[in-house]
């Protein structure tokens, strides 16, 4: 990601940063299959470093059977897309926050 200018992330901010990826990309998946229809979804989030900020994001489903013909490997692209988008997000309004 591009350097934001953001100071560096505390614990708090770190933990938060993680939250609001994973929410991301797990309301993606469901969005896009019937949460009945997803066998396993899960998430992981790691950042590394406070400044620059390294983060890591793996999205890992497997849906039902059913669902044989969907493009697993492109909804979890997106979902990884999603996270990262809320994170920039999130790092740009703790930049404005950051100014004040």
């Amino acid at each position: 990601m591009e350097d934001l200018g953001i100071p560096e992330l505390t614990s708090e901010e770190i933990e938060e940063l993680c939250v609001v990826a994973e929410k991301a990309a797990r309301e993606y998946v469901t969005s896009k299959v019937p949460s009945k229809r997803i066998e396993t979804l899960n998430i992981s989030v790691k950042v590394e470093d406070t400044k620059p900020v390294t983060v890591t994001i793996d999205v890992d489903v497997v849906l039902s059977p059913l669902m044989k013909d969907f493009d697993v490997k492109g909804l979890a692209e997106e979902a990884i897309k999603e996270a990262f988008a809320s994170i920039d997000k999130y790092l740009r309004a703790l930049k404005c926050h950051s100014q004040e």
